[in-house]
């Protein structure tokens, strides 16, 4: 994903909040990558029809800040799905709370792996490569 992401791809949409920065006003990485997990996570337990869990985090790139009062939208992708497993894209798009114009602020790769009630890896019932 390059251009900003297609609305299907929307998984969520928030507002940043004074809580979620520092001292100069610029939000936490860390708010930023758990709201990529979320929706990471939210792509991958659809698809899996079940429990997943992060086992990796790739390629994690910061390209702009976010300010408090943004609106934060969090888009995913799945890009592959293996026997266990799938890699799902994440793009993180800030907006003034008073323009129309967005900017990719960070984007990542989260690998998720299927985990039945045992929390044992499953198998994944449509496989895409």
């Amino acid at each position: 994903m390059s251009a900003m992401p297609l609305d299907d791809r929307l998984a969520i949409r928030v507002t940043a909040m004074p809580a979620d920065a520092n001292a100069y006003g610029d939000i936490f990485g860390g708010w930023l990558m758990s709201l990529m997990d979320s929706a990471a996570g939210l792509v991958a337990a659809r698809h899996a029809k079940g429990r997943a869990v992060t086992i990796a985090v790739e390629a994690m790139k910061f390209h702009a800040p976010v300010f408090v009062g943004d609106e934060v939208s969090v888009y995913a992708d799945l890009a592959r799905v293996g026997r266990t497993s799938m890699t799902i894209e994440v793009q993180s798009w800030r907006r003034d709370r008073h323009a129309e114009e967005s900017c990719l602020v960070t984007q990542a790769r989260f690998t998720f792996v299927a985990i039945d009630e045992r929390r044992m890896p499953r198998v994944i019932g449509d496989v895409l490569v």
